[in-house]
């Protein structure tokens, strides 16, 4: 499969990186030489030094007839041109980035007339996956696969847990519930029953969706109990964000230097708080009760402004910190100074367009991780490797674990004896780098 990137900036940078990791036919157009040299230098891909949304690039024999084309510069008009020209040049499925507001609410019309087949906002998704997380607070990564059925769960075992120093055939843990991975160090562990839990290891839980929800209930406490928030950043991410916590149910405070932004967020909340005004400023802070805040959340355009305001946040007696990071490796910094969740816009974003990519069988794509692993839900196609047999005979490879299975509208965590049926919804994890060598085992031979 070729697939053309349009656009290196840190979004299409990322999209390219993971699709060359699976090893997929990769060509990157971007006329900023710069950018473009940094890509051709760090990633086993093509380049090409030209504008995508060129008539004349279009009917470039690199680009013609590719399977997909993936527009993700920072101008939302020159990714739906890109689109449309790769339609017509033969490309079978495109995707956009968008960020105006106005262009998200036109998607059908769009998808309808200019044939694009995805269109991905990073803002909003950030948004979506905040909300998500603050809804189980214990929690610091939560998703939904198989229509609900089944969830994941990743929280930190932190020191008082009952889990340490324990073995996973030793943990109490439901039968309708699993550890599906440990990371470590940076490291990403799929797990025996032999491995044992450490302090600050991250671990992921996967299971039956209620059970789930009843057994995260150990992991709360009162502190975890979420009713006042703090933004600082009232950008896309923030005015998709503030709307959505305040129907939550939450109290919000949102504060940004520039007033238009103020301004408008403010019209998108009933009873939340729009402050123009410095978030570095501790009279400001104090004032506006950040002692008092469950969880600040810092998403300004400035990773580093964003590394800051977490550890104030936290100096001055906030409960939970959130950080989005633009640049993925300031996440595992912020998490060693106390970050409690970092989050990647390009990650999440990332995912999306992975999940369209791999299509077919494919339901959903979570990057994990620094996108070391992927979490995916899968329908066994009928003539696919994996379909009527046991895991015990299906051999699948160590780099990947199957975590549950959803067979006529039942999900449960399944053993060796376990069979695979055409049709049946799975949850798997796997290293990235293995993504070519698992999925033919679960789509179509």
């Amino acid at each position: 499969m070729r697939i053309i990137v349009i656009g290196a900036g840190k979004l299409g940078y990322s999209v390219a990186q993971l699709l060359a990791q699976e090893q997929y036919d990769v060509v990157v157009i971007e006329k900023d030489e710069a950018r473009r040299e940094i890509v051709k230098n760090s990633l086993d891909v093509l380049t090409i030094a030209a504008n995508g949304a060129s008539p004349v690039i279009m009917k470039d024999y690199r680009v013609k007839g590719a399977d997909v084309v993936v527009a993700t510069t920072d101008s939302d008009e020159v990714n739906m041109v890109a689109c449309l020209l790769a339609k017509a040049n033969g490309v079978k499925y495109t995707v956009a980035r968008i960020r105006d507001t106005d262009y998200a609410k036109s998607t059908v019309f769009m998808h309808k007339n200019m044939g694009v087949d995805l269109f991905i906002n990073p803002e909003q998704v950030t948004a979506i996956e905040i909300n998500r997380i603050l809804m189980t607070p214990s929690a610091m990564e939560v998703e939904d696969f198989a229509e609900g059925k089944v969830s994941l769960f990743e929280t930190r075992m932190h020191e008082g847990s009952t889990f340490l120093g324990k073995t996973l055939l030793e943990l109490d843990i439901p039968p309708q519930i699993l550890v599906a991975a440990l990371f470590r160090n940076h490291e990403m562990i799929i797990p025996h029953g032999d491995d044992v839990i450490r302090e600050n290891d991250d671990v992921y839980f996967v299971g039956q969706r209620e059970a789930l929800q009843k057994f995260t209930k150990q992991f709360a406490s009162t502190k975890n109990k979420i009713s006042r928030v703090m933004i600082i950043g009232a950008g896309r991410t923030g005015r998709f964000l503030a709307p959505l916590l305040e129907r939550q149910g939450l109290f919000i405070k949102i504060i940004d230097k520039n007033e238009e932004r103020c301004r408008l967020v403010a019209e998108k909340l009933e009873k939340g708080i729009a402050l123009c005004g410095d978030g570095t400023d501790i009279d400001l802070l104090t004032e506006e009760g950040i002692s008092e805040a469950d969880v600040v959340i810092c998403i300004t355009e400035d990773d580093k402004l964003n590394l800051m305001l977490a550890l104030m946040a936290k100096h001055m007696g906030a409960g939970k910190t959130i950080v989005r990071v633009a640049r993925n490796e300031y996440g595992n910094l912020m998490e060693k100074v106390g970050v409690d969740v970092v989050l990647s816009s390009r990650l999440l974003a990332s995912g999306e367009i992975l999940r369209f990519i791999h299509s077919g069988g494919v339901v959903s794509v979570s990057l994990l991780a620094d996108a070391k692993v992927q979490a995916m839900e899968i329908i066994v196609a009928k003539d696919s490797y994996i379909a009527g047999k046991s895991l015990k005979d299906a051999s699948l490879p160590r780099e990947c674990l199957l975590c549950a299975v959803v067979h006529d509208g039942e999900a449960s965590v399944p053993s060796g004896a376990t069979v695979v049926y055409p049709g049946d919804r799975v949850v798997i994890f796997l290293q990235t780098e293995a993504t070519q060598k698992v999925l033919p085992l679960f789509e179509g031979r």
